[in-house]
């Protein structure tokens, strides 16, 4: 049986989340990527809320490569939670591959001072 890109990214998206639930003092990072921006989320899996979240559509975010910015919006997640005395995140890749933009945007947030 063959599926269509997004739905076989959504079905490994349910897979993963599954077992990444975020908490209050542990969110979980979420990121979402589409053909022009890459956005990121830190949620609250247990209150069903969202913390912070950020994107490349952000008027910091310099115009630089698709790769660039991501590690900019990693950055800029990372400053947010700092100043929110948030230290760790589970990160939920959202079924993406852990490659190009994702991983940008997850060292970019290491390099931020977050950790996972």
């Amino acid at each position: 049986m063959k599926f269509k890109k997004e739905q076989r990214r959504r079905r490994i998206h349910l897979r993963i989340r599954k077992a990444v639930i975020g908490t209050a003092a542990r969110p979980r990072l979420s990121v979402y990527r589409s053909n022009l921006a890459i956005y990121c989320q830190l949620i609250d899996d247990r209150a069903g809320h969202t913390i912070l979240a950020a994107s490349s559509m952000d008027t910091s975010i310099e115009k630089a490569t698709k790769v660039e910015q991501a590690k900019q919006v990693g950055k800029l997640i990372a400053e947010k939670a700092t100043s929110a005395k948030i230290e760790a995140v589970v990160f939920d890749r959202s079924g993406y591959l852990y490659h190009g933009r994702v991983k940008a945007l997850a060292e970019g947030a290491r390099e931020g001072g977050l950790k996972f």
